[in-house]
């Protein structure tokens, strides 16, 4: 934590407050949370990104729309469009924002749509394209909608139990909102994560009984990708590269490619960065860009060179049946 961060502790002391305050005017019923026949399922965090949102999306989009027809809805955080947006065949990455047209990408059969009020995008949703389920991505303290399932994500090396409230802290609701999950999964473990370790981190985030915490850990693809498919390791092996990271927290992808022998240089851009002409010049005169899938959506046809490292979860402990076993118990 850095000292300026520490300098803006009363500030974090009254956002904590007016979350608070927020969340009891919805407990109590002051506020209003809406319910909805199609059935939503809520996938979040309590703090400020990096938790791992897309890729869980990406799982559930392939385990639950084999044989039903889903829907995603979004914010589309940093996007040029307004209002309600139904990705079509020809929508771009500044109308839906990075990760929505990543998923519209990877499943052209999903609807994806972006809309700041999750209500009225559940709505229009349900008018235009009737879904089976909808799959609410980062919506989990948008709390005028009541999904039917939650599935909260916390990091390993940053649980939310830990962490403290906006600017001091990562935290941008209570951590008490917790409670409100179905299942919590633990994102990011070490390869060795053992189980007396994994106890150890259940008994700190002190479940309730309706709870289930899993466990997951980051699975890296065995190829590079770039516009034309599949580019072999061996080929990045070759010498140095340009690392291009435009998400909240780098540092296992950082500490991955480290680890893999990489030679590269790191050029650190803020989450959901749109990169400036000048700035896509100078990747552009660089030999090779490698970057993450998300930022690979804004700059994948702007230098045609980048190429990205495909990254999904991998649960520990068959904790992919044990979330799977818990959505068709409770109708998902």
């Amino acid at each position: 934590m850095g000292p300026m961060r520490k300098l803006l502790f009363p500030v974090s002391l009254v956002y904590a407050l007016v979350v608070r305050i927020r969340n009891l005017l919805y407990d109590v019923g002051l506020f209003r949370s809406t319910s909805f026949e199609v059935p939503t399922l809520c996938v979040g965090n309590l703090s400020v990104g990096g938790t791992g949102k897309t890729p869980m999306v990406e799982l559930l989009l392939r385990e639950l729309g084999k044989e039903r027809k889903l829907a995603v809805l979004s914010r589309g955080y940093k996007r040029r469009s307004k209002g309600f947006f139904l990705a079509g065949t020809d929508a771009t990455v500044a109308q839906l924002g990075d990760e929505p047209y990543q998923l519209k990408n990877k499943f052209p059969g999903v609807q994806v749509a972006v809309d700041a009020d999750r209500r009225n995008g559940i709505l229009r949703l349900g008018q235009t394209v009737a879904p089976d389920l909808i799959i609410l991505d980062d919506a989990f303290q948008h709390r005028r909608v009541r999904p039917s399932f939650s599935i909260l994500l916390t990091t390993h090396d940053s649980l939310y139990v830990d962490d403290w409230y906006l600017p001091t802290g990562d935290l941008r609701d209570s951590k008490r909102a917790a409670d409100r999950a179905d299942v919590i999964v633990v994102t990011k473990c070490p390869e060795d994560l053992g189980e007396r370790a994994a106890k150890a981190i259940r008994e700190k985030l002190r479940p309730k009984p309706h709870q289930t915490v899993l466990f997951a850990k980051l699975a890296y693809g065995t190829d590079f990708w770039g516009a034309h498919g599949p580019v072999g390791k061996e080929t990045v092996a070759k010498g140095r590269f340009t690392l291009v990271t435009g998400i909240a927290k780098p540092a296992p992808l950082v500490r991955y490619l480290r680890g893999q022998g990489h030679d590269f240089e790191h050029l650190a851009y803020p989450d959901h960065h749109f990169f400036t002409e000048k700035q896509l010049d100078v990747l552009r005169s660089k030999p090779l860009v490698v970057t993450t899938e998300k930022d690979f959506m804004r700059l994948g046809k702007q230098v045609p060179h980048a190429i990205y490292l495909p990254v999904e979860h991998a649960f520990l402990w068959n904790g992919r049946k044990a979330l799977l076993d818990k959505l068709a118990t409770s109708g998902i």
